[in-house]
């Protein structure tokens, strides 16, 4: 099916590049006012105050600034975007307008790359689409719709799209750029270059690599990697054709929660980390604890290591072409991208006194000492002194293969500009096609690890009072009870989506509609106890070969390789978008829009009933795809250096997903959620160019509310977690000839740890400052400083309210680090 979609996409372009015609396309082409065009989810680039949509562009100067450590710190300073990115380089969550955050990933929206999705589900389980992504000099901008049109020209983003564009050598130089971690571990160089090879040939090519411990002490370099990235473009008289490729290789941490404290009430609490721990700067991964052993997919002993973390490998090669004929612009984009890697990190489940754990693991009396470490084999005399907080957690110890990810995706379309009458209509016809792998490999097993700052935690072992191990090299068990989370996919999501638009301008009035119609086919096999049916997902295994059988070697996690589970459906639904745009001055426009998306469930409704894994069949087709209805009222104001937009929205989301959350309790579970979700607000984005002073920067205000939940009816009318009643980014800037200063400025008014809004998360304002100096035209030293006041920011608590010990599992983000960066332009 691969080959038919890429015999498909050439054979058009065989018959239009010699074809001759006397104007460019008009997505090439600059506004009138010389503002460039915007040409992402959207039928055909244009002026954006002439279209009926919301959307924004962060340039490469724009983003140099920020200083960001990952791309999550990038995508926060959109307007419209909550980004929860923890300080880590990919598996971070985003979403948009108020459109639920309830799993991981990105859902909602789309993240693509050259204008085509990175994955076609964003927000796969352990696997979220930004894991494959980076941001390094070879990127022009980002652009972003939401809502809008969006639900229509692409396939599985109903809430938005963010798209990472390449340079492509139409401004001939380069760069190469050092930059160091001041007060951490970062050693990383960027460089790129471009230039035209003849009148009508031209070419990019870029990349990075870096190697450091990072913004958090994790005791070894966690980060280690880089990617190249090229393009070359051909020229015609009517269009273009580029060829691009992109090598990426790269190593980074699984940051997860961690134990912390509070004090206070569930309205007003007061977080502080643990004695020795410090939750702005430690992790619970180290080189002490970084030995994983358990099973691979054929039952045989596997050993991997933490210190791999988010692996991301990807090679891809795309085509992009587009030209005019016979008064018909015809654009084709295609890539394969050949995508595998792995996300090994701690997910701690408990948290708890270690004389407690003591007793829990080894009974009265048990005993504890270190499994590894320089102390392995010591005993622990005073558990409750043990790193001066006397902690220790229960982990699951995640072990994701990603052994293909690949995909090949195909949007083919062509437009055309009809005049009718003193109107112009545009017309729009495409097909967009994609075949998406998903194999993969869970492992998921369980150790006991103590709480100790500055990459030096180590694995625990307990024993009984009569010197019975009831652990194994810190391991409590070499799998989970029931064989949960012991799995193999090997699935593949077949897309094909049809779609069309038209738009007719009269004078200052734009009228469009558009439509599109997603089928998919989900065909594969599953292995894995979860399934049911009988199956069995525990054994004992000699993981040591010493010939016995110990307590954690008993319930070894397995795979009944004999009895996979099919999944075999189809699914369909359309999505429409109709709005208006009127256009009242030449500085002002204003528009409303009304849209229908889905958005297919993918893996997440996989090893959940909603499937019969004897034929594959769903028992529901409800369960194939949730549907989301958007209305946006928009006024848009460009005019002598100042941008203002101002869009009101109301949104309509179903939902089938599934949410890492706590018992009332407070012991940690996995739980499927099908739920109704409502939200209004509105998003304001402004620019403002004056003299040496600029501004960026954006806010939304939200007013979200759960409207129904099969499984907690009493849910109905709460605030959904992390949901802020404000989110805002602000960037000002002073430009003079060889110096500018400025600061970012992130927030967000404070939320609710979880649905059952108890625990609420207090809100916060993040400071970033930056200093560029220009020696020289070529020559610049810039210094950035993210969280300059070192504020401790507690961005997730899985328990909804606080325990009588005070003791919960979070994360914070990261809290100051610097970076010097020298750049030498040519």
């Amino acid at each position: 099916m691969k080959y038919l979609y890429l015999s498909a996409a050439i054979a058009p372009l065989l018959l239009i590049t010699p074809a001759q015609a006397q104007t460019r396309a008009a997505a090439q082409q600059p506004a009138k006012n010389g503002e460039a065009v915007f040409s992402t989810g959207v039928a055909k680039g244009r002026d954006r105050l002439d279209s009926a949509t919301s959307t924004s562009a962060l340039r490469q100067a724009d983003i140099e600034v920020l200083g960001a450590r990952s791309l999550g710190e990038v995508l926060r300073n959109i307007p419209g975007i909550r980004a929860e990115h923890f300080g880590r380089e990919g598996n971070s969550d985003y979403t948009i307008r108020g459109l639920p955050l309830s799993g991981n990933g990105s859902k909602y929206v789309q993240l693509q790359e050259e204008g085509l999705p990175v994955l076609e589900f964003a927000d796969l389980s352990q696997l979220g689409a930004d894991m494959f992504l980076r941001a390094d000099l070879n990127l022009s901008q980002i652009e972003t719709i939401r809502g809008g049109s969006a639900s229509t020209f692409a396939s599985n983003s109903p809430g938005g799209v963010i798209n990472l564009l390449s340079k492509t050598g139409d401004v001939e130089g380069g760069a190469i750029a050092g930059t160091l971690g001041l007060n951490y571990g970062e050693h990383r160089v960027d460089a790129d270059y471009g230039a035209k090879l003849s009148d009508t040939l031209r070419f990019h090519v870029g990349g990075f690599y870096r190697q450091g411990e990072g913004p958090r002490e994790v005791g070894y370099d966690a980060y280690k990697g880089g990617q190249i990235k090229a393009n070359i473009t051909k020229q015609f008289a009517n269009g273009h054709v580029r060829v691009y490729g992109k090598w990426l290789d790269d190593r980074t941490p699984a940051f997860q929660d961690v134990p912390l404290l509070v004090t206070g009430t569930n309205a007003d609490p007061d977080f502080r980390s643990p004695n020795g721990f410090d939750l702005k700067k430690d992790t619970l991964l180290s080189d002490r604890n970084s030995a994983v052993t358990s099973l691979n997919s054929s039952n045989q002993l596997m050993r991997s290591d933490l210190r791999d973390g988010q692996r991301a490998k990807v090679k891809s090669i795309g085509l992009d072409a587009q030209f005019d004929v016979a008064g018909w612009s015809i654009s084709e984009k295609i890539r394969f991208s050949d995508i595998s890697g792995t996300n090994l990190g701690y997910v701690p489940i408990a948290a708890a006194p270690a004389a407690g754990l003591a007793f829990t693991y080894g009974g009265p009396g048990g005993v504890l000492s270190y499994a590894t470490g320089p102390n392995a084999g010591q005993t622990i005399a005073n558990p409750s002194t043990l790193n001066g907080n006397g902690l220790l957690v229960s982990t699951v110890v995640a072990d994701v293969q990603a052994n293909s990810l690949d995909n090949l995706t195909n949007d083919l379309r062509a437009s055309r500009v009809w005049e009718i009458g003193a109107g112009e209509l545009t017309t729009t016809a495409g097909f967009y096609g994609s075949s998406q792998d998903i194999d993969t490999y869970w492992s998921f097993v369980t150790a006991l690890t103590d709480v100790r700052g500055d990459g030096e935690t180590s694995l625990i072992n307990v024993r009984t009072a009569t010197g019975v191990p009831t652990t194994q090299n810190g391991y409590l068990g070499y799998g989970i009870a029931g064989g949960l989370y012991h799995r193999a996919y090997d699935v593949n999501y077949r897309v094909n989506a049809p779609y069309g638009s038209v738009n007719y301008r009269l004078g200052k009035v734009a009228i469009g509609a558009s439509v599109r119609w997603d089928t998919g086919k989900v065909n594969g096999t599953l292995l894995g106890a979860e399934l049911g049916g009988g199956r069995v997902g525990t054994a004992p295994f000699d993981i040591n070969g010493d010939g016995a059988i110990s307590r954690p070697e008993a319930t070894t996690g397995v795979l009944p390789l004999a009895t996979p589970g099919r999944v075999d459906y189809d699914y369909d639904y359309l999505s429409y978008s109709t709005g208006v745009n009127y256009r009242i001055a030449e500085s002002m426009a204003v528009f409303a829009r009304y849209s229908r998306g889905g958005r297919a469930s993918a893996d997440k409704i996989l090893f959940t009933p909603a499937i019969d894994y004897n034929t594959g069949k769903l028992k529901d087709d409800a369960s194939a795809y949730d549907e989301v209805k958007q209305t946006e009222l928009g006024f848009k104001y460009r005019k002598s250096g100042v941008t203002l937009n101002v869009t009101g929205f109301s949104a309509e989301t179903a939902e089938r997903n599934l949410q890492i959350n706590s018992n009332p309790d407070g012991s940690i579970r996995v739980e499927n959620i099908v739920r109704g979700y409502e939200a209004k607000g509105v998003e304001l984005e402004v620019g403002v160019h004056h003299g040496v002073f600029s501004l960026i920067g954006g806010a939304t205000y939200t007013d979200a509310q759960i409207a129904s939940d099969l499984a907690h009816p009493d849910f109905a009318g709460n605030t959904p977690r992390h949901q802020p009643d404000l989110i805002f980014q602000l960037t000002p800037q002073l430009d003079f000839e060889r110096l500018s200063v400025g600061a970012n400025f992130v927030g967000a008014t404070e939320s609710y740890a979880q649905d059952t809004n108890q625990l609420k998360l207090p809100g916060y304002t993040l400071v970033n400052a930056f200093v560029q100096v220009r020696a020289t035209d070529r020559l610049q030293l810039m210094v950035n400083v993210n969280n300059l006041f070192d504020e401790l920011v507690v961005a997730n608590t899985l328990q909804g309210s606080i325990p009588a010990n005070g003791l919960l599992l979070g994360r914070a983000y990261n809290g100051r680090t610097a970076s010097a960066t020298l750049r030498y332009g040519f």
